[in-house]
């Protein structure tokens, strides 16, 4: 096995929760608030239905192919040439999306703190600290999230209770004024952010301890729902049906936080989660890169892939878009079906074939018995 190091369960549960949840805090409730207005907080109860899809794909796989990732078993599924094309796509797909958050990081950073800092020294710099920790293994990677994630919730909770003053429940109503849809219809983007469950089919071999993997996953969705559902609610409570308006509105609701005209300006503290958050999914994305390119090369170590492989992720996210408003238009419309492509539909077709094959082998051996008998 190419990767030595191990983790735990809860570990998994620490890398994939930002995973999910690093961009969708910031870009989410601005998305789904076009569409289902005050409804916007049903959205991501609809949408966690895609994270339980993805988690039920990812843990079937791997029951049948325990100690591989999907680069590995796509070619016992469906044979080695075209396992390796479904490899070599997949690859793409995850430089591709690992790129696109590591562009919208630049373009939030570069747009609300550092407007005259080249775009490629942003990315650059933030791709560097990822390669270190993927350089470093699994091990690494988690152990750092178990650092940035505590100090992330807590900072997150904090901009939470400060916005109490500042909270309007009854924006909230009137529910369902339009019947279900509008709720339904924003949905769809987070059930793409959602289908990034998936990912956990690059951690699941390398866990101690695989009975606790479907206790920390589900427990991972309801988590990840519950947070967008708060951080809806609390940007709905603030701007009303305005919330559409905003690009970042977590980050401008920050800005209204003035407690006796001493705690304010806070918008520091969403960098912080953001950057904090952000550090583990482009670094949870880009380990899966490496270790499923140095899996479809047949390498005996990934290490030596990570740094070209990391300036070959930062090209791609600086060519993803020419700008934000671009870039917001792919992950409102495009990114979805893009999502749910490769993170549901193919693995979804492997575990059929799978099943198939499976009982298929199994008659097959039944009857070899009975004929011996």
């Amino acid at each position: 096995m190419i990767e030595k190091g191990k983790i735990n369960s809860l570990q998994m549960a620490i890398l994939i929760y930002p995973t999910i949840l690093a961009t969708a805090i910031l870009l989410v409730p601005s998305i789904t608030g076009k569409h289902a207005e005050q409804d916007m907080w049903l959205s991501p109860i609809w949408g966690s239905v895609t994270g339980f899809l993805a988690v039920f794909l990812a843990i079937q796989l791997n029951k049948r192919y325990p100690g591989q990732t999907f680069i590995q078993y796509s070619e016992k599924i469906v044979g080695k040439l075209l396992g390796k094309i479904i490899g070599l796509v997949f690859i793409f797909f995850l430089a591709h999306t690992c790129g696109i958050v590591l562009r919208e990081y630049g373009e939030f950073v570069k747009g609300n703190f550092l407007p005259t800092t080249p775009m490629m020294v942003v990315m650059g710099s933030m791709t560097l600290v990822c390669a270190l920790a993927v350089r470093g293994g699994i091990e690494v990677v988690a152990r750092s999230a178990q650092i940035f994630v505590p100090i992330v919730t807590v900072l997150f909770v904090l901009i939470i209770l400060l916005l109490t003053p500042e909270l309007e429940p009854a924006n909230l109503y009137p529910v369902f004024e339009n019947g279900i849809m509008p709720s339904l219809k924003g949905a769809v983007v987070p059930g793409g952010w959602y289908l990034e469950f998936f990912m956990i089919s690059f951690l699941l071999p390398f866990l101690s301890n695989r009975n606790k993997a479907v206790k920390w996953s589900v427990m991972t969705v309801v988590a990840v729902m519950l947070t967008l559902v708060i951080i809806n609610m609390v940007t709905l409570f603030v701007f009303g049906n305005i919330t559409a308006d905003f690009t970042y509105p977590v980050m401008e609701a920050a800005r209204f936080i003035s407690i006796a005209e001493f705690i304010q300006h806070l918008d520091s503290i969403v960098m912080a989660i953001w950057v904090g958050g952000i550090f583990v999914k482009i670094s949870v994305f880009y380990y899966a890169v490496v270790l499923s390119t140095a899996q479809w090369l047949n390498l005996a170590d990934y290490r030596p892939m990570v740094f070209p492989i990391g300036i070959f992720i930062a090209i791609l996210g600086f060519w993803s878009a020419a700008n934000l408003q671009e870039l917001e238009k792919f992950l409102s419309s495009i990114f979805p079906v893009y999502a749910f492509a490769f993170l549901a539909l193919i693995p979804s077709i492997l575990l059929v074939i799978a099943v198939i094959r499976g009982k298929f082998s199994n008659n097959q051996n039944t009857e070899e018995k009975q004929s011996m008998m």
